[in-house]
């Protein structure tokens, strides 16, 4: 039978292997802890960072040097054409045309042949169903419905930058209809003269304004390339170039003013 002293040895021994564990315990619960808050940290310092670069903020700033902006609210792209049918959403900002918008199924395939014609002379566009089929069934629809119909081709711009620029049913710069869709670009889009590409207020701001490229541009490959432009439609914009800009100025509204009398669409 144990004496007195070894059953205080024993409890004290005891007491010492739970104070152990206890210690144990209490290391690993502050490991725990350390190993939790500091991938927290490094969670919040690259969320601060996201944002203050932008990736999570939501930047909606367009290319300063192209300015070719029709101001309406930017939208995330969310179906681009690709699969056979177009996200077009709701535009919200800028001076809108209410107008409905195309159906979501849109031609993958083939061209579309539209005639501008203007108070300048006739512009024939050919428009890329494949490459670019939601601005083109936009384009095709709002033509349909005569929305370019007595509208000015507010801004001609030379040099680096050689363009007309229409489809603002508003003539300054900030009209469109009352939907947007999806930018389509891969990044390595060129604007060489005969080009025909859709202005935008930032990715996926694409409405109703277009600009038809007279001379060779460099333009950062921000702007859907839809079609190109006839030979009789690049006779007619070299005369509206060669007549200058307002003011004399190189970018501004055409010194001899063009409107679009009809947008036409030829039978398939």
């Amino acid at each position: 039978m144990p004496t007195n002293k070894q059953r205080r040895e024993a409890a004290q021994r005891h007491l010492q292997r739970q104070l152990e564990r206890r210690a144990e315990q209490a290391q690993k619960r502050r490991r725990n802890l350390g190993i939790a808050l500091a991938a927290l940290a490094l969670v919040v310092v690259v969320g601060a960072a996201l944002l203050i670069s932008g990736v999570l903020g939501g930047d909606d700033e367009t290319d300063d040097t192209a300015g070719l902006a029709s101001e309406n609210s930017p939208t995330a792209p969310a179906v681009d054409g690709s699969d056979g049918t177009c996200d077009f959403t709701e535009a919200v900002r800028g001076e809108v045309t209410d107008i409905s918008a195309p159906p979501a199924e849109v031609p993958t395939e083939g061209t579309a042949q539209l005639t501008m014609t203007t108070n300048s002379g006739p512009i024939g566009l050919t428009l890329d169903q494949a490459g670019a089929p939601c601005a083109a069934a936009s384009t095709v629809h709002l033509a349909q419905q005569g929305f370019f119909d007595g509208t000015p081709c507010h801004r001609l711009t030379s040099g680096g930058l050689s363009v007309l620029q229409c489809g603002d049913p508003s003539g300054t710069g900030r009209g469109g209809p009352s939907y947007e869709f999806p930018t389509q670009v891969t990044g390595e889009e060129t604007y060489p003269r005969g080009t025909v590409a859709m202005a935008n207020a930032g990715q996926g701001t694409d409405g109703s304004q277009f600009f038809l490229v007279y001379a060779d541009s460099q333009l950062s490959p921000d702007y859907t390339v839809v079609g190109t432009i006839d030979e009789a439609g690049l006779a007619t914009l070299d005369g509206i170039a060669a007549a200058g800009i307002e003011g004399g100025a190189s970018d501004g509204a055409p010194a001899q003013p063009v409107t679009i009398e009809s947008m036409t669409v030829a039978a398939p």
